[in-house]
């Protein structure tokens, strides 16, 4: 995608592609996503797809793979050892990262489960800009402790910095003396803090986050999954790499770590995942869990024809009309619902726009999850699905408290090269919406809870009548229009 300059003096994203199959969907009428946001417990998350007419719930394995990608899955070799597709995977990552060894797993969570039993010894330290929920989970589930040493800036919804996801130096420093190197299980940096807004990491961050691991002896870890974002962001935002190739960018951030992971639902856009070390120690002993948690080594529990697209998906990641889309549609979204007062987070990031909810819903108390409530309140509003991400995505304390997340976010994610401009001007008119009758949202609470990752299939109810009251200020408002 490029913003180009109309006669009209506006900078317009183009599309540097164009649409060759279409998938329909449906705007159903309010009284129908009343019923069906009730059906599934006020929880995007359980929401069918039948019912929903923007799914921006997440970007992971829900992008538009390109022609080439669909024409590679015809080649796959559908061996179950020593599969040819595998080796053409290995060798574009291989490349892509200049790392030795590949091993294959389904998706990324995945691979946060075979790093962790690797490294996470019982009250060891993961340290981290910033967790993610399933990374954190694996970690806690082995008995270690998670502590994120994000810069301050990061934690902040309005800033003009430009990398609000890189780690504070000085408190890696401050936490490797106070724990203890040897208690240290791996640091790990996050290219796009997916729970604080998409936030990119600097490659001058990583650098010197790197010289002080390597000096410590402390495995480095990167979660590249939102890597085609950071590669943007460095691109455009890091005036060092203004005219550097793409993939010398990656291939630098390759030399700075011990392991890089990634979900391909995201990076690649395809499903799968993987890990990539030179460090043939702990490739040796991960080796030995993928048969037993995945399958085997040349397919690690993946489809064939999805490596395949993987493959081919991977290697356009260096293209930048490519992995420029989310990014500007991102930016062209928040700056829209900026300019009609919507709070969000800024500089805008990638993955989505973050909306924050917060501020939007400031009547509303973090443990009667204000996220959560708007997240189900613009489903009804607008028939588009989104996630929240604040406390009701975290984890209750031991003693059964809340843990207040340091934002409240209604994120609204963009799959790659899935939506179109109108869609996005749908989604800002709809919010802007909800956001001059934002009083009218009440909180949420718990009718059924799991005890971990309840975010994903966990069930609420409203707490009052405001879903009825939102219902009908929006037929006060719209008459019979959708």
């Amino acid at each position: 995608m490029r913003e180009v300059k109309f006669f009209s003096g506006e900078n317009i994203p183009l599309e540097m592609h164009k649409v060759r199959m279409v998938q329909r969907v449906y705007l159903r009428p309010i009284e129908e996503r009343a019923e069906a946001i009730s059906e599934a417990g006020y929880n995007t998350f359980l929401l069918r797809n039948k019912d929903i007419f923007l799914d921006m719930l997440t970007d992971s394995g829900v992008n538009a793979m390109s022609e080439n990608q669909y024409a590679s899955m015809l080649q796959a070799d559908d061996s179950y050892a020593g599969s040819e597709t595998y080796y053409r995977l290995e060798g574009v990552l291989q490349d892509m990262f200049n790392m030795e060894h590949f091993l294959p797993a389904h998706q990324g969570r995945a691979c946060e489960h075979i790093i962790s039993r690797l490294l996470v010894k019982p009250d060891s330290t993961a340290i981290m800009n910033y967790h993610f929920t399933t990374t954190k989970a694996h970690i806690c589930q082995l008995g270690g402790k998670v502590e994120e040493i994000i810069i301050d800036e990061g934690l902040e919804i309005n800033s003009s910095l430009p990398f609000k996801g890189n780690l504070d130096i000085e408190k890696l420093k401050n936490s490797i003396a106070r724990i203890g190197k040897k208690n240290i299980c791996f640091v790990r940096i996050e290219a796009g803090t997916n729970l604080v807004g998409g936030q990119p990491v600097s490659m001058q961050n990583m650098r010197e986050v790197s010289k002080i691991c390597r000096a410590e002896g402390i495995t480095l870890v990167y979660d590249a999954s939102l890597l085609s974002d950071n590669l943007y962001f460095i691109k455009i935002r890091e005036k060092e790499f203004a005219d550097t190739d793409i993939r010398e960018i990656t291939r630098e951030i390759g030399s700075l770590m011990d392991i890089i992971y990634f979900s391909a639902r995201k990076l690649g856009a395809a499903r799968g995942g993987g890990i990539l070390t030179s460090d043939q120690e702990m490739f040796l002993q991960m080796r030995e869990m993928i048969p037993l948690y995945e399958g085997f080594l040349t397919y690690g529990g993946m489809s064939v024809r999805e490596m395949e697209a993987m493959a081919i998906g991977l290697q356009e990641s260096f293209d930048m009309d490519i992995i420029s889309q989310t990014p500007i549609f991102v930016k062209v979204l928040c700056e829209e619902l900026i300019s009609k007062g919507v709070p969000v987070v800024t500089p805008p990031g990638g993955l989505g726009c973050h909306v924050d909810a917060g501020q939007f819903c400031s009547h509303i108390p973090q443990e009667k999850y204000p996220a959560g409530a708007l997240s189900a309140a613009f489903y009804l509003a607008s028939g588009v699905r989104g996630m929240e991400r604040g406390t009701l995505s975290e984890q209750r304390n031991p003693d059964g408290s809340e843990t207040p997340a340091h934002m409240e976010l209604l994120r609204l994610a963009f799959p790659k090269r899935v939506f179109t401009l109108s869609q996005v001007k749908y989604v800002a008119d709809r919010l802007t919406w909800l956001y001059e009758n934002r009083q009218l949202i009440g909180g949420l609470e718990f009718t059924e809870e799991p005890r971990v990752l309840r975010f994903f299939f966990g069930r609420l109810k409203p707490i009052g009548d405001w879903p009825e009251k939102l219902y009908k200020k929006f037929r006060q408002d719209f008459g019979d229009s959708l």
